[in-house]
């Protein structure tokens, strides 16, 4: 199953189409309930024994048990069910280490100390504001870079110094200064635009293409298609959801159409368009329907979501597996 946010969260479409075509139930924190260190989910029938839960909540949110008590998305006991290893959670709690955007800075040490190789790709120039040289030539040229903090995602806590105001760049420098370990800075990278249909007609705006590329231990290639994110606004250049961004489809140019292919029946590329393209899907065992649920289980609450729960829903970022964020330059 997919574990969502909620309605409220800015990437609910992606985590809709996301369980449609995998075939797996869409469900918040409120459908699922904790007993005996097993999650069950709350059906018309009773609970379900669950195995799997692809998680789009945030680590903090998974459980009040265990992490923001005032969590109103996750599951008590959620955590307790993982260690004793009766459900696994994709993505892992706590991998999100590796969106620390200071890591980013590593990456060509790593592959130099782990392949010994050196990268192909070249890394966007980036200072660690930690180092006093760095900090003191950021602040020089603070109005004309890009200020990120490491922790941050979904565009959030960013600031594009050449649309910055005298008074942010003012708060920037203080905050800088106060934590330059909770800070990265990089020069501005003009993302290329294409036509895109707004408010008032066709109008050129930036985009970027996130393709996506599997390790199998042995070899790695790049599935075909990507994530094409779009910056509606005029002129900006953040691309996230969260940020007022959109996305657009993204089209692989080359080989034959597919013909009409039955979901799940396609093979290479063609059945992999047809699979993506199908608007009905059948359910993919991922609950055990023989297994006896609990005779009793927590009080589900009925009535309309708190403003306090709908506000905290809005909290909810996407994670990497799905795409993770990307900025003015790469996160």
């Amino acid at each position: 199953m997919l574990l969502t946010p909620g309605v409220y969260n800015s990437a609910y479409f992606e985590h809709t189409l996301l369980a449609r075509l995998m075939g797996v139930e869409l469900v918040e924190g409120h459908d699922l309930t904790c007993t005996g260190g097993k999650v069950y989910m709350r059906t018309t029938r009773g609970l379900r024994r669950v195995d799997v839960i692809y998680r789009r909540v945030d680590d903090d949110f998974l459980d009040p048990l265990q992490f923001r008590a005032d969590s109103m998305l996750g599951a008590p006991g959620l955590m307790l069910a993982a260690r004793l290893g009766n459900v696994a959670i994709c993505n892992a709690v706590g991998n999100g280490v590796a969106d620390d955007k200071l890591l980013y800075t590593y990456v060509p040490d790593l592959i130099r100390y782990y392949l010994n190789e050196e990268p192909v790709l070249k890394n966007v120039d980036t200072w660690r504001l930690e180092d006093p040289g760095a900090l003191e030539e950021v602040l020089d040229r603070l109005g004309e870079l890009v200020v990120k903090p490491v922790d941050g995602s979904g565009g959030k806590g960013l600031v594009v110094g050449p649309d910055a105001s005298p008074a942010e760049l003012d708060r920037l420098r203080r905050r800088l200064i106060a934590d330059p370990r909770g800070w990265i800075a990089q020069p501005v990278v003009m993302l290329s635009t294409i036509p895109t249909m707004v408010s008032d007609g066709m109008r050129p705006r930036h985009a970027d293409l996130r393709p996506f590329a599997v390790n199998d231990g042995s070899d790695v290639w790049v599935l075909p298609g990507g994530l094409t994110r779009v910056a509606l606004p005029e002129g900006q250049l953040v691309v996230n959801s969260s940020q007022g961004g959109g996305s657009k489809d993204t089209w692989v140019v080359g080989g034959t159409a597919p013909g009409h292919v039955e979901y799940g029946q396609g093979t290479g590329l063609a059945g992999l368009v047809a699979d993506q393209a199908a608007t009905v899907t059948s359910a993919i065992p991922v609950v055990y329907e023989e297994q006896d649920a609990p005779a009793h289980s927590p009080h589900d609450p009925s009535g309309p979501a708190s403003q306090s729960e709908q506000q905290q829903q809005q909290q909810g970022r996407s994670l990497p597996a799905d795409g993770s964020d990307a900025e003015a330059g790469p996160c």
